[in-house]
């Protein structure tokens, strides 16, 4: 299988499973501080894997602009939406609308990445993933107070920003070790984090954990963060980024197969016709000029 396809099912597998470990460390830490610890450690151990690989760090202004807009659209803003968010509304209702990425990356690329044009078929596989995953959370779409609808604001608002970021990256970070971006990034990223939570939430230095924050904080770090964005950089760089953003609509299928598999939860009509469209959506993208180059090789002499 194609190397590119192999990791972006992994990071699809990764991302799918740290919607489970942010709730578990959010019920008893703070969502900002938590944020903010999270890629604190992450970028100490990202700038030893550089300096430990002597990876060239950047020196033009131009690439060190890259990396603060990516630090501040793509950790800033973007998991203080998230983590915040994600205290006010259900996962579901996250996870839909989360999957608006890929839409707001179609749209953000088409007008600043040249060789990244919309297709109908693009549009098709984006508008079917996300009604996938709206059938997949359908029980849970619904608003209860002035709160939610603030946290599903802000969740929508976070996929802007995430998609921002993305091609931020691909149009300007294409000659930066993928190692480099992700320390960079998070080193920009997590000062204001920490900084607003520490005024807001309290002193991180005195916060309560739990064996549960603990564990999830360390799966967060070092899977979710330090091997996951790595990953993701270097999949920017081989792969057109409209696709790449489709991650988001296969990471609430494979939390609600993590759920079945750990939590003995049942499959329902619902997930298994969502799952069957989001599917569909990301093999009608993915496997573009795969179907291209069938459609020319069935039509010649």
């Amino acid at each position: 299988m194609n190397k590119r396809i192999l990791v972006f099912l992994f990071l699809s597998l990764i991302w799918g499973s740290t919607w489970l470990f942010i709730k578990i460390g959010l019920d008893v830490l703070p969502p900002l501080t938590f944020a903010g610890i999270r890629f604190g450690l992450s970028a100490l151990i990202l700038w030893g894997i550089v300096l430990a690989r002597k990876s060239a760090i950047p020196r033009t202004w131009r690439d060190w602009r890259m990396i603060i807009w990516a630090g501040l659209t793509g950790m800033t803003i973007n998991y203080a939406l998230i983590f915040w968010g994600e205290k006010h509304i259900p996962s579901g209702l996250a996870a839909v609308l989360q999957a608006m990425i890929p839409a707001f990356g179609l749209v953000l690329a088409h007008y600043f990445l040249p060789n990244e044009k919309i297709t109908w078929r693009k549009a098709l596989g984006v508008a079917t993933g996300i009604l996938g995953v709206a059938l997949i959370f359908s029980d849970q779409l619904k608003l209860e107070g002035v709160m939610a609808l603030l946290g599903s604001a802000a969740l929508f608002s976070s996929a802007f920003f995430v998609a921002i970021c993305n091609v931020i990256v691909k149009a300007s970070g294409r000659k930066l070790d993928p190692v480099v971006i992700s320390a960079g990034q998070m080193t920009v990223g997590v000062v204001p984090l920490l900084l607003v939570g520490t005024i807001f939430e309290g002193n991180p230095l005195q916060l309560q954990w739990t064996k549960g924050a603990v564990l999830a904080l360390l799966y967060l770090v070092l899977v979710g963060s330090v091997i996951a964005f790595s990953l993701y950089y270097w999949l920017i760089r081989h792969m057109d980024v409209t696709k790449t953003m489709l991650i988001s609509l296969l990471t609430p299928v494979i939390a609600v197969l993590l759920g079945m598999v750990m939590l003995g939860e049942q499959l329902t009509w619902r997930v298994a016709s969502g799952t069957a469209l989001i599917l569909a959506g990301v093999g009608a993208i993915v496997g573009e000029q795969l179907i291209t180059k069938y459609w020319r090789a069935s039509a010649a002499p």
